[in-house]
């Protein structure tokens, strides 16, 4: 085996997370320029950034797909030192809402997070909806208080709304020298140093005493950063109450700890536009966030035991082992696959077995990216990040790992869409290229979905926004030369009961041969909120997934075991067609209590019949509902357009929880229904003189007023009310 190029020891693979417009990318172009892996800085605003590399992506300022780099750093402070370099594997993640999937699956894959916040805002809604994905992934993270340089940036004010809003956890390791028009550097609390950036793109750093009026500051500081750092340590909590002197070594040793067992988050600041910080915060991440080696093993199960748990620690030793993220049609070598390689090594050319589909694939090429473009490579050992071309077979969340080793490792899960939109072919000539288009699309995205309209035969996709599935038709448009066109965008409703009912279905078939005999009887009920380990601790006889439990309470062969999974069969397909107006059921708990059969006419279709009949007698008398998607907004708007904001919030069905101040502006949280959503974005500037900004995202879904959910039946059933 050819030895890796980096110890493991030396790697960081981590994401570039922040609420849209915090500076993510221009954050990532500089550290694309300091680590030498571009000669010059792309400008978002001027459509040249290197890692926004779609067309979509350079119009629009905005980051669509999750990009990932290769590169490399030294610490600042040893610069001279070869043994000092560290690999980075850097993934730069959408901050835009309807691009939540691709933060989603990034954070699945990386040992380590640094969060942009801008200056100005703070704490913005999706810093809290990212913050909260890599709790969920618990990803430990350094914060970068950026765009210190714009009117309005308040350093103090930013690591407030971090510690108010998302965790008493941080701790600065950073003061700024000067804010907005006169920010000029940065006082390091560790080293008790103040750091200038020099030459016109910032890469001179000059080492220079603390200047006098930040003294008394950086001081207090200082023993503040101490004490936060003494704290994670009982042995140092003690001696810091006795008053004794820790070495910078022993501090930065106890805060790694920390930061990696998320008890602790260090903050640094700066404003990348102005080339102010952006290197101190690389040497944090190789001072203070996790190597492969330093995060616990991967779990999984076996691909044919669900219950025999497994695991793989991150070595070159153990069998293979890796995890497919994310799917990318390429113009030039066909279809990507992004994989992370928890553990072993894999060559090109090689033979791996995908633990989902049961199946053997070769591993024809292996590429390791920079945005958008590619070194081949022969092999990827533990810990790094690469991509595969032409698996023909792998999808999102796929485990790839070795034949005589299986494993599965936990899957992504993808939040659900919201919107959805019908879309037809312009020409005859356009409509099979759309229908290969969707599905590479789908592939790629799992959070697109595609279906036909039972009724109409229209294709409906759906997606997480009306911006998502823009883009979506626009890739079509651009990337397989489809013309499509589309509907009016319509809220994904979905239906549910609100108390338990029972059902039944005898069904009873005599024809001239053998005749057909399934006897069903079910109880309804709405379905509990399970934590996880509620989930854990449910019995073998439930078959529970988000959304759906299914409890066999057969006795005594009432009904034979061979004819469940066709009962079973029978109402996963009826979850699809609601009782009110054909809307997915959801959050539902069916419990199978008894029935009967027949020697000779039961069969496997009988079942599955009175199963889907018996489903929908339960369904209609336990009272259904439509449930709708509630999305959390927050508008920022001058104070004088505040009545008009919130007299139009309150038009739409909205709820507002609260408001703050956000610089000169103000910040208005509310919750409102999609369905009153369309088009808002346009009203508010009009609203607003064009002062106006909104984000949303989902938050809920919520029971439909009974007035407006007449109307929504009327409309889809093209009649009066069923229920």
């Amino acid at each position: 085996m050819s030895a890796r190029d980096y110890p493991l020891n030396k790697v960081r693979n981590f994401g570039i997370i922040a609420h849209i417009d915090a500076g993510k990318t221009t954050t990532s172009e500089r550290i694309l320029f300091y680590t030498g892996v571009s000669h010059k800085i792309g400008e978002v605003h001027e459509g040249e950034a290197t890692m926004d590399w779609m067309e979509q992506e350079k119009e629009r300022g905005i980051t669509i797909t999750a990009a990932a780099t290769t590169c490399f750093w030294t610490p600042t402070y040893e610069k001279g030192n070869a043994d000092r370099k560290h690999r980075f594997n850097i993934i730069d993640t959408p901050g835009h809402v309807d691009f939540t999937a691709e933060v989603e699956r990034s954070l699945k894959v990386l040992d380590g997070g640094v969060v942009v916040f801008d200056g100005v805002a703070g704490v913005e809604p999706q810093s809290e909806t990212v913050w909260r994905q890599a709790d969920k992934y618990h990803v430990p993270r350094v914060c970068f208080i950026n765009k210190l340089d714009r009117t309005g940036a308040s350093f103090e004010r930013s690591y407030k709304s971090i510690l108010a809003r998302l965790t008493k956890k941080a701790v600065r390791m950073q003061i700024p020298i000067g804010e907005e028009g006169d920010l000029c550097g940065v006082v390091d609390l560790m080293r008790m140093k103040a750091y200038m950036f020099t030459g016109d793109k910032g890469q001179t750093i000059e080492e220079v005493e603390i200047p006098e009026h930040l003294k008394a500051d950086a001081e207090m500081y200082h023993n503040e950063m101490i004490e936060r750092i003494a704290e994670l340590d009982d042995s140092m909590s003690e001696r810091f109450l006795n008053g004794e002197k820790f070495s910078m070594e022993e501090l930065k040793k106890t805060l790694r700890s920390g930061v990696i067992a998320n008890k602790i988050f260090p903050v640094f600041t700066g404003s990348a536009l102005k080339n102010v910080g952006v290197q101190l915060v690389l040497d944090g991440v190789i001072d203070y966030l996790p190597a492969p080696t330093d995060v616990p093993p991967i779990k999984g199960t076996h691909p044919d035991d669900a219950d025999m748990q497994m695991e793989r620690s991150s070595s070159d030793e153990e069998p293979f082992a890796a995890l497919v993220f994310k799917l990318q049609t390429d113009p030039f070598v066909g279809q990507l696959s992004f994989f992370r390689v928890y553990s072993g090594v894999v060559e090109s050319g090689s033979y791996i077995y995908n633990a989902r589909t049961r199946n053997k694939e070769r591993l024809g090429r292996i590429v390791r990216l920079h945005a958008n473009e590619r070194e081949e490579v022969k092999k990827v050992y533990a810990g790094e990040i690469a991509a595969a071309v032409g698996l023909k077979e792998a999808r999102t969340s796929d485990t790839l790992c070795d034949e005589n080793h299986p494993i599965e490792l936990s899957k992504i899960k993808f939040p659900e869409p919201v919107v959805q939109l019908k879309i037809e072919p312009k020409t005859k000539a356009d409509q099979e290229k759309m229908g290969v288009a969707l599905k590479k699309l789908s592939d790629e995205d799992p959070t697109f979905r595609v279906s036909t309209d039972k009724e109409t035969g229209d294709t409906v996709i759906a997606g997480m926004g009306e911006l998502h599935l823009e883009i979506l038709v626009d890739r079509m448009k651009r990337e397989f030369n489809v013309e499509a066109l589309v509907g009016q965008p319509q809220v994904a409703y979905r239906e549910t009961i609100k108390r338990e009912a029972e059902g039944e279905e005898k069904y009873v078939k005599q024809t001239g041969g053998k005749g057909q005999y399934g006897h069903v009887k079910l109880r309804a009920k709405p379905l509990p909120e399970y934590t996880p380990q509620d989930i854990e601790e449910l019995g073998k006889n439930v078959k529970y997934e988000p959304g759906f439990e299914f409890i066999n309470n057969i006795k005594g062969a009432a009904i034979p075991n061979e004819f469940i999974p066709a009962v079973y069969k029978g109402l996963k397909e009826s979850l699809d067609r609601g009782i009110l107006a054909g809307y997915p059921i959801v959050n539902i708990s069916i419990d199978l209590y008894d029935g009967s059969y027949h020697e000779v006419d039961s069969s496997e279709i009988a079942f599955k019949i009175a199963a889907s009949i018996a489903f929908q007698d339960a369904c209609k008398k336990a009272q259904p509902i439509l449930l709708e998607p509630i999305m959390k907004i927050e508008v920022v708007a001058p104070e004088e357009f505040l009545g008009d904001v919130n007299g139009d919030l309150a038009s739409r069905r909205g709820q507002v929880e609260g408001m703050e101040d956000r610089g000169h502006l103000k910040a208005i949280k509310a919750q409102v229904p999609l369905a009153e959503l369309f088009g808002y974005t346009t009203r508010l500037r009009s609203m607003t003189s064009g002062r106006g900004s909104s984000t949303m995202e989902f938050g809920k879904y919520a029971e439909v007023p009974r007035n407006v959910a007449d109307e929504v039946i009327k409309k889809r059933t093209g009649g009066g009310v069923t229920a």
